[in-house]
């Protein structure tokens, strides 16, 4: 059975930044695409980022494109999401998921079979 564990959330002022990072045990997850999705109080859980298995495709919400970043190193069996000029509006608890659709890029959560703990991001202003 495979586990993702987050970490590198924490507090940071606005305009700062916080790298990410979704580590994978228990099984190989190099043929997993990987996304990573966030959720604050009272809202529902929203699409971030999304990698797939090969490096080759990307995909971002519209709310960060262009701020976060992310990426994977298939040999440490690792994804990191990098977030910079971060904003208030950004603050929730961060989770990355993985789905055995190598290519699937998409924002559906319902296709991520694997989900870790979450990570809490706060951005203050």
């Amino acid at each position: 059975q495979g586990q993702l564990v987050e970490s590198g959330g924490g507090l940071v002022q606005a305009g700062g930044s916080l790298r990410l990072s979704c580590a994978a045990s228990g099984r190989t997850f190099s043929s997993y695409a990987v996304g990573w999705f966030r959720q604050a109080p009272g809202k529902e859980r929203e699409f971030v980022a999304a990698i797939s298995w090969n490096y080759g495709n990307t995909y971002y919400a519209d709310s960060v494109k262009g701020r976060f970043t992310i990426s994977r190193d298939n040999a440490e069996n690792t994804v990191y999401l990098q977030m910079n000029s971060l904003k208030p509006e950004d603050t929730a608890v961060y989770y990355c998921a993985a789905t055995s659709y190598s290519d699937y890029v998409g924002r559906d959560l319902y296709k991520y079979t694997y989900w870790g703990q979450g990570t809490q991001v706060t951005v203050s202003s």
